[in-house]
């Protein structure tokens, strides 16, 4: 099979390689401060002074410091240790405010206890200052000794110390790192011009987004990082977004070292080992991997395939017998001088050729040798020889056909489901594809498909140990040319990064996108089965929307119609965070006309549930029956119980798709039907923002959160049951106005037409005298239906 090398993907089993590596690590000795000293080792990793990769980064490395101490206190900086931690903050004020708004609704001693409760949140509001979201971030002291800084500090951009530092900056391209208090990295970026594009962020009467205004209100301190070129900054960048993962940034998830394959051929006798480090000492090294078990596998079929040592013991060729591997052909023996070096050396190179893709010139060379050996009455070597043939042709046709030329390209699409995203990679070598990963990302819920797009492809070429001639794709990623010129630079030659739009490349792409989402949906099926995120996702949602329990079983429910037809919606139900399709439900609305989703949600609930208000009724009407001393017997008494039904479990929460005037809809409905004690609340699909009743300001979950991530499922659920019946009822409806419409045409005999022709555009330019040789046709019913279509 054709794995790649550093001048390739992967084999099927997990093979992906790459030719040498220029490992990323320059000593850039000529960077200086921006005050002109030099540099000096300031504890700053090397990576965040320049690439470093082919040595001709000098860059300049700049930090402004948020002087806002008094006297002459030096600049705070992240290594002067933690800050002084207060015990007050905004945690008793802010969750005061909060339950005052939840839970008082007027009431003074609902007040009180909210203020109370306000106290056992400071600890979880504390955390999420770390987190992405609407407020600034809270300081409730001051680094190095200086003067507190007051909790719920919120700054004026237009005027503070962080736009004075922007104003400093240079205008020449490079990466900036906008830090929060304590030094925390909260955003990485590159630009142009750098102070044009950090000022872009502070200046007055500036429209940002939701995202950037969470940004800014945090920062309060600018590092930056001069390069010579825009490509050099996207490495840079990549480079400095996976070593501190921002919270503000696109990112690989869980990143760390990739695991490669490494062949130190420096050494006299080489070997294939493990590594999370690329080095530059000589090695070749293959990859890299998603993950442990696919490098792992890889090396398994590399020893099965090709009888290297994988002992670490000094070889003298003196050792008076070999180990195990040798009686079960995974070692030549070198330790006991059982082969000569030019032997383990030609084990090595069809061993590379392998990683590098070149699967078919492997088998050419072991069948070559198997018949020279033959010719030579050297059976037992030609048998082993042909042992190996019969191996590696098997591992090869494990793999499809790609396309029908050879290709050296790596394919890439994108698949996005609320906060969640997946990109799928096929490495193609010749005309196979090697192998294939999936990588899942962070940090997208804001960012559009470029962007990620974009992100990615940077931060994964700059830890690729191999660039290949053609980059495909399903969207054009943003700033397409800097990566381009990045990409080049890496490969040190031409590289196409394009969409393709028709012919066998796109549908390798289109092969690529499905995988992406099927991904996706396995990591969805995974963390739905992980108890504990869903226990804690629970108790969450019972703290932030002020629930007396985890809520256990959840309802939701979403609207779909096509400008007022087929209108349609789902139920679905969530029991302890899992999926109970059995009790889902799909509801035809039948008393709205037009598109009024307001009313049709109305319908929807009223429908679900009446029976459970009527039950009730009946139970108070019992107990006000049985309470009045002199009042006749309840015929609803003295009946047996009703049989339990799905209809008749009252959820812990109703989650309705939509914003304000949705959940509005639906309290209607619940006042009417004397249900006011069913919590609900509605879920906007722009912001992820909840509404909830008698509070004006929506509640934001954090954006890492496992709430989050579990009520977006269950919305997304529901989308997805409401559109697919919508869909099942406009497929059908647009069937019936064409057949159903024609005088004797009935379902049995349209039945019989689209068995035969297939569709109705076959019926259509069907002949008269082929329609009426249909079964239950006659000629002057052929006739009508020719006519009608």
């Amino acid at each position: 099979m054709a794995p790649p090398s550093r001048g390739s993907g992967r084999s099927p089993a997990g093979i992906r390689g790459f030719p040498d590596h220029r490992a990323c690590g320059a000593d850039h000795t000529g960077a200086h401060t921006s005050s002109g000293r030099p540099h000096g080792g300031t504890g700053r990793n090397r990576h965040e002074q320049g690439t470093g990769d082919r040595g001709s980064l000098a860059p300049a490395v700049g930090r402004h410091d948020d002087r806002a101490h008094a006297g002459d206190h030096p600049p705070c900086h992240p290594r002067c240790g933690p800050l002084q931690q207060r015990g007050g903050g905004r945690g008793g004020h802010a969750g005061a405010a909060r339950g005052d708004r939840r839970r008082g609704r007027g009431d003074p001693a609902a007040r009180g206890a909210a203020g109370g409760a306000g106290h056992t949140r400071q600890r979880r509001l504390h955390e999420q200052d770390r987190r992405p979201g609407p407020l600034p971030r809270v300081r409730t002291g001051a680094p190095c000794g200086g003067p507190p800084i007051p909790a719920r500090y919120n700054r004026s951009v237009t005027d503070s110390a962080v736009l004075q530092q922007a104003r400093a900056l240079p205008e020449r391209p490079g990466v900036y790192l906008l830090r929060d208090g304590r030094g925390d990295v909260l955003y990485i970026g590159k630009a142009k011009r750098l102070r044009a594009r950090v000022r872009s962020y502070f200046g007055a009467g500036r429209s940002l987004e939701p995202r950037l205004h969470a940004l800014v209100g945090q920062v309060q301190t600018i590092d930056h990082v001069v390069t010579a070129t825009e490509a050099e900054a996207l490495h840079l960048e990549a480079s400095l977004v996976k070593r501190h993962q921002p919270v503000f940034n696109v990112r690989l998830k869980d990143d760390k070292h990739y695991p490669y394959l490494k062949v130190d051929v420096q050494n006299d006798w080489p070997r294939v080992t493990i590594t999370r480090r690329v080095e530059r000492d000589g090695a070749r090294y293959f990859g890299p991997y998603a993950s442990a078990g696919s490098v792992r596998s890889a090396l398994d079929v590399v020893k099965k395939l090709f009888p290297w040592r994988s002992c670490t013991k000094p070889i003298t060729g003196t050792d008076p017998r070999p180990c195990l591997d040798y009686y079960i052909k995974r070692c030549i023996a070198p330790c006991t001088s059982y082969c000569t070096r030019e032997e383990y050396d030609a084990v090595i190179g069809q061993t590379l050729l392998f990683l590098e893709g070149r699967s078919d010139e492997v088998l050419r060379h072991a069948e070559q040798e198997m018949r020279a050996a033959a010719e030579a009455l050297e059976f037992e070597r030609a048998a082993r020889l042909r042992d190996q043939a019969q191996s590696i042709r098997r591992v090869v046709e494990r793999q499809r056909m790609a396309t029908t030329t050879p290709l050296d390209a790596d394919v890439f699409a994108l698949a996005r489901e609320g906060n969640e995203a997946c990109v799928q990679a096929f490495f193609v070598r010749g005309t196979q594809v090697a192998d294939t990963d999936s990588f899942t990302l962070d940090g997208t819920a804001e960012a559009s498909d470029r962007e990620v797009l974009g992100a990615f492809l940077a931060q994964f070429y700059e830890s690729a140990t191999y660039v290949p001639r053609s980059v495909l794709l399903s969207g054009e990623p943003a700033d397409a040319e800097q990566l381009g010129a990045m990409l080049r630079e890496r490969r040190d030659g031409a590289v196409d990064l394009h969409v393709p739009e028709r012919g066998e490349l796109r549908a390798l792409v289109a092969a690529a996108e499905l995988n992406a989402r099927e991904a996706l949906a396995m990591q969805h099926t995974r963390w739905l089965a992980d108890r504990d995120k869903t226990h804690a996702a629970l108790a969450l949602l019972q703290e932030e929307l002020d629930l007396t329990a985890p809520p256990a079983r959840i309802e939701c429910y979403d609207i779909s119609t096509t400008q007022g037809t087929n209108t349609v919606a789902s139920m679905v139900v969530f029991r302890d965070g899992m999926p109970v399709s059995s009790e889902y439900r799909r509801f035809r609305i039948t008393t709205v006309e037009g598109q009024d989703d307001f009313a049709a949600m109305r319908e929807v609930l009223a429908r679900r549930f009446k029976r459970i208000a009527a039950r009730r009724r009946r139970e108070l009407a019992a107990v006000a029956v049985a309470a009045s001393a002199e009042g006749p017997a309840s015929p609803q008494a003295s009946q047996p119980p009703e049989s339990p039904s799905p209809w008749d479990a009252l959820p812990d929460l109703v989650i309705i798709d939509g914003g304000k005037g949705q959940l509005g809809a639906a309290l209607d409905v619940m006042r009417d039907l004397g249900l006011r004690d069913v919590p609900v609340c509605g879920l906007a699909k722009r912001e992820e923002e909840i509404f909830v009743q008698d509070v004006d300001e929506p509640i934001r979950l954090p954006r890492a959160s496992e709430a989050l991530y579990l009520v977006q499922r269950v919305r997304d659920e529901a989308h997805r049951f409401a559109i697919t019946y919508h869909r099942q009822l406009r497929g059908k409806a647009a069937q019936r106005s064409v057949l159903d419409a024609i005088t004797g045409i009935g379902p049995k005999r349209k039945r019989a037409l689209l068995r035969k022709f297939g569709s109705v555009r076959a019926v259509r330019e069907a002949p008269v005298e082929e329609i009426a040789a249909t079964v239950g046709f006659t000629r002057r019913l052929a006739e009508t239906v020719k006519r009608s279509l």
